[in-house]
């Protein structure tokens, strides 16, 4: 809705630019340039997000001090907020941090978008730099046709940097010559009021470009030309500080409470620092003319005294909010709770977490471990055994013999409330992943999308043994030998979930996996003993041939429970780290190997 009414005043009010002066095309195309550079900047960086970036964040987001410089160098270095926003958003969404780090991450973005300033005040305006602009912009567009994605990444960089230069040029040319036309410094409101006007111009400025960094360049360029006072700038500067939380909230419209707590920290944090800046604009001016003084600044150099003042009160604000992180974070979980749907829905899916094959791979991940914990929790009901109960009971068969029977549980209503919806949006995401085909990542998806259909078979697998398990563990079973088989059933799939769960809490992945096959090897076993023991009790007439026939079958689905639970560990738990995984899993035996360690033991 947005776009749809600002986009008609945009295209009037460019109409009207041109027909009422001809320079004024010239800071139009200067701006459409710079913009058009932001965008080749950003999608160069996004060619480097399939894996470096994403661990660095991670690795460098574990306290609030490293996630705020994490914020700061990352901005300096790409040049976008935004762009740094989204990943923060995505990752968010994705689980991957917690939103303490996302708040640091948009607290040093903020300070770190202050050196575009500086860039564009003491360089981009002192040298021409439409010279430097050419061979970025001839390495840059041969690079882009290349295969390789790490050369279309630096090429997409280069004809963006030499896209900003050429804009601010144009900016810089246009400003001169628009001045010989219209003197806009005679339109400049003085005081406060000129503040509060040029602040919402700011605002208005940065939501139609989106770009913070544009609101400045064009500010920064106006007050090089003298067309805008170094009052008012200082508003504009705020108003693009303040304006820029719309492509945070924008990004966050699809992400999940996560990211839209984020996005509203975000916005938060710059309200919050321009209200600061606004009251206390003269008090700051003084410190920035004291600053200014200290470092060899011209006291008529407004542009550097801006960019100075830029990185003053985004300093301000950090030191202002960091000491309430904590009552930001809780309420913002307040005011923006997690929604409980009657069936349960995916939390982390979400257009946010796809943005990047990092973050859409453990949005699976997580998700996946979700369909897990349900149906450990489904199979263990059904089978008549909480799950608390088979992970800290001391003799899990004692346990079981002490029941008297199997209460009716309803498996199918309760896959369809908490596997179903999470299962066909894992698979949906999947293959809607624009990145699930390319081999550094489609491995890692193809085992979570395995270990799924593993764990959606085991729940339907317990349904099928459900029945008789009613029927014969009852202890006013006529055939006590029923019961004491099918406990032996229950005990079988028991101790592998008991197994599987403290194989998740060790740390040692290889050990993980040779606890994998050991577990399969005492499956084997166990279901070769249980076939042995139900052909002797039918040749002994202990059973008649029908319950054996029922004992062999739901002997059959116990062990397709067990085994599909371990497979689905494998892909879940085996390793955290992509460089382990492939090794980890070529590690655990398969089905024949299995079938021939157990034949020469």
């Amino acid at each position: 809705m947005l776009k749809k009414f600002l986009l008609p005043i945009i295209l009037l009010v460019l109409a009207y630019g041109f027909w009422i002066s001809p320079n004024f095309k010239a800071i139009a195309a200067g701006v459409a340039i710079f913009l058009f550079g932001m965008l080749s900047l950003e999608q160069g960086f996004q060619a480097f997000t399939g894996g470096g970036l994403e661990r660095l964040l991670r690795r460098t987001t574990s306290s609030t001090g490293r996630s705020v410089l994490f914020g700061i160098v990352s901005t300096t270095i790409m040049q976008s907020s935004s762009l740094v926003s989204v990943i923060a958003i995505s990752f968010l969404s994705a689980g991957l941090i917690t939103l303490a780090a996302g708040i640091g991450i948009i607290f040093g973005a903020n300070l770190g978008t202050t050196t575009g300033a500086w860039l564009i005040a003491g360089f981009g305006l002192k040298v021409n730099i439409a010279a430097y602009a050419m061979p970025m912009l001839a390495f840059g567009v041969i690079l882009i046709f290349q295969s390789s994605k790490s050369l279309k990444g630096i090429g997409y960089i280069l004809a963006g940097l030499g896209f900003l230069f050429l804009g601010i040029h144009y900016m810089k040319e246009g400003f001169e010559t628009f001045k010989n036309t219209i003197n806009l410094a005679e339109y400049a409101i003085a005081g406060y009021p000129g503040v509060l006007i040029f602040t919402g111009i700011g605002i208005f400025a940065t939501v139609v470009m989106q770009s913070s960094h544009a609101t400045l360049v064009l500010t920064i360029t106006a007050l090089a030309a003298g067309q805008i006072t170094y009052e008012n700038g200082l508003g504009l500067a705020i108003g693009a500080n303040i304006g820029t939380t719309i492509t945070a909230i924008l990004g966050a419209m699809s992400a999940n409470e996560g990211g839209k707590r984020l996005a509203a920290a975000h916005l938060v944090f710059n309200v919050v620092t321009g209200v600061i800046a606004i009251i206390f604009i003269y008090q700051i001016v003084a410190v920035v003319d004291a600053t200014a003084g200290a470092v060899g600044i011209a006291p008529d150099d407004y542009t550097l005294k801006l960019a100075v003042f830029h990185t003053l009160f985004n300093l301000l604000g950090i030191i202002v909010m960091l000491p309430l992180m904590g009552k930001l974070v809780a309420g913002l979980i307040k005011f923006i709770p997690e929604k409980k749907p009657e069936v349960d829905q995916p939390k982390y899916l979400t257009d946010a977490s796809a943005a990047f094959p990092e973050t859409a791979l453990e949005a699976v991940r997580l998700e996946t471990q979700r369909v897990y914990e349900a149906a450990l929790r489904i199979i263990g009901d059904g089978l008549g055994m909480r799950r608390e109960e088979i992970v800290s009971s001391p003799d899990l068969e004692e346990a079981v013999a002490a029941q008297p029977r199997v209460h009716e549980f309803d498996i199918d209503a309760m896959y369809e409330k908490h596997i179903k919806g999470i299962y066909s949006a894992i698979v949906a995401f999947i293959s809607g992943t624009a990145f699930s085909r390319q081999e550094e990542h489609s491995s890692g998806l193809r085992w979570l999308r395995n270990a799924c259909t593993r764990m959606v078979e085991a729940v339907k697998d317990t349904h099928h043994i459900q029945e008789n398990l009613i029927e014969y563990v009852d202890a006013d079973s006529e055939n006590p030998k029923m019961r004491e088989l099918y406990n032996r059933i229950r005990v079988q799939v028991g101790l592998v979930i008991r197994g599987l769960e403290e194989m998740r809490d060790s740390s040692t992945e290889v050990v993980d996996a040779l606890s994998l096959d050991a577990l399969k090897l005492q499956v084997n076993e166990e279901q070769e003993s249980i076939n042995q023991v139900i052909a002797e009790m039918i040749s002994q007439r202990a059973i008649t041939p029908a319950m054996g026939s029922s004992l062999i079958n739901d002997s059959g689905f116990a062990y397709a429970i067990s085994v599909n639970l371990i497979e689905a560990a494998q892909s879940l738990f085996v390793s955290s780290d992509r460089d382990l995984d492939q090794a980890a899993h070529d590690v655990v035996l398969d089905e024949d190997e299995l079938k021939q360690v157990q034949a020469a033991g």
